[in-house]
């Protein structure tokens, strides 16, 4: 009997520092988590009625140019949703998540339709829906790694919560980039058109949306296939 319990108290002596080694980690990775969808939370609470003076996006552009030596000049003037033209409103929303209204944060139906069928041939826009692009050029980068597109799906349904749909609307026409250091709808339409954001109409206003896969590759001139089938899509929603 004695020779088997000393092998059982030698076993449990050696686990005893693992344990006490492993607690600090995950307590601190714990608090670490906690505090950032804290952070979160809190920061989307205040751009409930505050205007966002940067977005990590903006950032990370910044942050390129820095590192390649390059020019970088930003374009970015926030302004009331009311002060964007309608027919440029619906165009981006018929070009970017036609079901914006009607989901609550994520499109399961083009998900699927996503994960059976190559985006590039013959579709209007990808799976992510405004809710989601919002909170990535908010709070993360353009990279594509799988990390990032957990954590963005993780706060989705708080800015879904938090900000309403008009003020998801408003903030993501407003800091969306739309060319080189172009961000925001007033910022685009002064840049590529020479005229305010209220008064960009339904072709104007396609063309642009026709941007947003690619706003520093793409040019609105270049649009007008994509522009038709926007225009299409809006006609079909009832615009």
């Amino acid at each position: 009997m004695a020779t088997r319990v000393a092998p059982r108290a030698r076993v449990s002596r050696k686990k005893a520092p693992r344990r006490s080694f492993l607690r600090p980690i995950l307590i601190w990775a714990g608090c670490f988590v906690l505090g950032f969808y804290v952070l979160i939370i809190l920061t989307l609470i205040g751009l409930r009625w505050l205007n966002p003076p940067t977005t990590s996006v903006q950032i990370e552009r910044r942050m390129e140019a820095w590192s390649s030596r390059t020019p970088y000049h930003k374009r970015y003037r926030f302004i009331p949703l009311a002060q964007i033209s309608s027919p440029f409103q619906h165009a981006v929303i018929a070009a970017e998540d036609a079901r914006f209204y009607q989901h609550h944060g994520f499109d399961w139906r083009q998900v699927e339709i996503a994960a059976a069928a190559d985006l590039e041939k013959g579709k209007l826009r990808g799976a992510s829906t405004i809710d989601q692009q919002l909170v990535k050029n908010l709070f993360f980068t353009t990279s594509r790694s799988f990390l990032r597109k957990i954590l963005e799906a993780s706060v989705v349904p708080f800015a879904e919560w938090i900000l309403g749909k008009q003020r998801i609307l408003e903030l993501y026409m407003n800091i969306v980039e739309w060319g080189p250091g172009v961000y925001g709808a007033d910022a685009a339409a002064r840049y590529h058109y020479g005229i305010p954001a209220s008064r960009i109409d339904r072709d104007q206003g396609a063309r642009l949306a026709a941007l947003l896969p690619a706003p520093r590759k793409r040019t609105p001139v270049a649009m007008t296939d994509y522009r038709s089938r926007i225009l299409t899509r809006m006609r079909q929603m009832g615009w």
